[in-house]
């Protein structure tokens, strides 16, 4: 793979530049295919931090019963809900660490409160394993990572030597040098892990409407009407006629007078409100789906106080429509406003040609996680370091050796921006953005404090063939996505896929 500083880096598709992923990392061609045309084809492995005791304690002194469950086609939090009923007690009493697609076979570890193994139903598709006990329920920091075995589908005649190549750019993004190989027609041709920027993936801000992150953008520019507008209303090409037909009457009411833009090309901006819709949020009630629970909810308050559509931005009104939502989607909002940011960061960093394995002067670096798996590259946040010119070197060294990691920013109220090079493109797209960290000082579940993240993910790659079709399996740590390795393999449309 040619330095990116010296090529022209692969477009991606539009659905992904709208989320700030601007670039394939590999010019080699895809494999094309589908992913999850069986549950079994895409396996997910939780591996935890989290040790439990034995299944005798004492229940007194170790309330918590540690189940390991092996889900088939089955979405997290319906399981939960599905075995709370089953057991005969309150959804608040089943805990996990991680949430998972439902079009999946995955194993993961739950807790249940004041439940004892003879107990533990029988529910299809599901397999589940007592195996300790804890003094404490999970919770979303004892997920260390998970383990993948990934299926693709109908992949081109040639899918083994293409895989090959994309290994071979993705060896070399990672450190390795790429003339260090035994076979360069077979995908396993060495022990050297293969890494790509740590993008948040599509389905952080929604596959088929990506719309997440504008919400949240809004949401910290203080336009609570905006965010309430382009949740309910805003329609995408790719929805139902009724979804659309719904969503249309909301900007009607908004009296949104140009629609077309559905963010798919990237851009944030949208049709101004220019109050003068007829707010008539009954009618909107009327005509939106009533599988749109959440948008129907938004629309009940603004109809129970009849919400003027000029309103001010920020008045209370609107803020108060859009916590109609849960309280777990609307810090989703806020999230994903920090993971678009971020991922327009990488791609400005790749644009650049600057490096992701190792820091430049003024880049924040992190340390590794200490208690981390074994074979899991996984950073830790918390133990931060800036690096000067005169610690670059260094900090180079334990990034190669898998000790250190080259981080950038998911802004917040605590955010400190890198310097050099690395911060005029931190600051160059909050600028662009009309953003800034004193911003995420939100009311309820809209604020955020901030953090650091790896810039680049890296993993151990096998790769196996059956009938031509080839099975990934990998590792990466928590909250990192297996659809931005595979999409450098299979170049498809997420749309698609």
């Amino acid at each position: 793979m040619a330095d990116p500083s010296t090529r022209d880096l692969p477009e991606a598709h539009p659905v992904e530049r709208a989320v700030g992923i601007d670039h394939f990392l590999s010019d080699a061609d895809g494999i094309g295919g589908r992913l999850r045309e069986r549950p079994e084809d895409f396996r997910v492995t939780e591996l935890e931090a989290f040790e439990p005791d034995p299944l005798d304690s004492d229940r007194g002194g170790y309330p918590e019963l540690v189940v390991r469950a092996t889900l088939r086609n089955w979405d997290t939090n319906d399981f939960a809900r599905r075995i709370s009923d089953a057991l005969g007690i309150s959804r608040e009493r089943v805990s996990w660490a991680g949430t998972k697609d439902k079009r999946a076979v995955t194993t993961q570890l739950f807790t249940l409160r004041e439940v004892d193994p003879a107990e533990i139903p029988e529910i299809r598709g599901v397999d589940i394993e007592p195996i300790g006990r804890a003094g404490r329920r999970l919770s979303f920091g004892d997920l260390a990572g998970n383990a993948f075995e990934i299926r693709v589908a109908d992949a081109v005649p040639d899918a083994e030597e293409r895989v090959a190549a994309v290994a071979r750019d993705l060896r070399a993004f990672a450190g390795a040098d790429p003339d260090d190989s035994d076979d360069p027609n077979h995908p396993n041709d060495s022990d050297a892990p293969v890494a790509v920027p740590n993008y948040f993936g599509q389905q952080r801000f929604g596959s088929v409407r990506p719309v997440t992150h504008r919400v949240g953008l809004a949401v910290v520019r203080g336009d609570f009407r905006e965010a309430v507008r382009l949740y309910a209303g805003n329609p995408s090409a790719a929805e139902p006629d009724d979804t659309r037909a719904g969503r249309d009457r909301v900007d009607d009411a908004f009296g949104i007078a140009d629609r077309g833009d559905d963010g798919v090309d990237g851009d944030d901006a949208s049709p101004v409100a220019d109050g003068t819709g007829d707010g008539d949020w009954e009618a909107c009630l009327e005509s939106m789906p009533r599988k749109l629970r959440f948008e129907r909810g938004m629309l009940s308050r603004l109809a129970e106080r009849g919400v003027d559509p000029a309103a001010p931005p920020a008045d209370d009104d609107w803020r108060h429509a859009l916590e109609a939502v849960p309280s777990n989607l609307q810090r989703l909002f806020v999230n994903a406003a920090q993971s678009v940011l971020f991922n327009r960061i990488l791609s400005e960093r790749l644009r650049r040609g600057l490096p992701f394995d190792r820091p430049v002067a003024g880049d924040v670096a992190c340390f590794a996680d200490r208690d981390a798996p074994d074979g899991l590259y996984a950073p830790d946040p918390d133990r931060e370091q800036r690096v000067t010119e005169e610690r670059t070197s260094v900090m180079a060294r334990h990034c190669a050796r898998g000790r250190a990691f080259v981080t950038a920013p998911l802004v917040g109220t605590e955010t400190e921006l890198a310097e050099g090079e690395p911060g005029e493109i931190e600051r160059g797209i909050l600028d662009d953005a009309g953003v800034e960290p004193a911003d995420f000082d939100l009311p309820g579940e809209f604020d955020s404090s901030g953090t650091r993240r790896a810039i680049q993910v890296r993993t151990d790659l096998e790769v196996t063939f059956d009938a031509g079709d080839p099975t990934f399996a990998f590792a990466l740590p928590s909250g990192s996505y297996a659809t931005v390795l595979l999409r450098e393999f299979t170049k498809v449309d997420p749309l698609e896929r």
